[in-house]
């Protein structure tokens, strides 16, 4: 998942939105691998924040997407500052 911070985004909820992230693995059973961080600003043009998450499937993907506590970091966290969000889901492999 991509995002592209607002312009009045403040680096106060920026970190909260990595806060809030880091909690995850520990509240949803079903993520396997999970990563994120802030673009480096290297390429003009790039979105300004990055999310992966890795399941074992398509149920432990629905889990994380539906789970309470990640609902309420998206809702009070993210979405106040996301002017912008691209996502895809996919397995890999087999």
């Amino acid at each position: 998942m991509l995002f592209r911070w607002t312009p009045e985004a403040t680096p106060e909820q920026k970190q909260l939105v990595e806060t809030s992230l880091a909690r995850l693995p520990s509240l949803v059973p079903a993520l396997r691998e999970f990563v994120f961080g802030s673009d480096l600003a290297v390429n003009e043009g790039n979105f300004d924040f990055a999310v992966s998450a890795s399941f074992d499937d398509l149920d432990g993907y629905l889990d994380y997407r539906d789970n309470p506590d990640h609902r309420a970091m998206v809702r009070d966290h993210i979405l106040p500052i996301a002017a912008q969000r691209a996502a895809v889901q996919f397995f890999s492999g087999g």
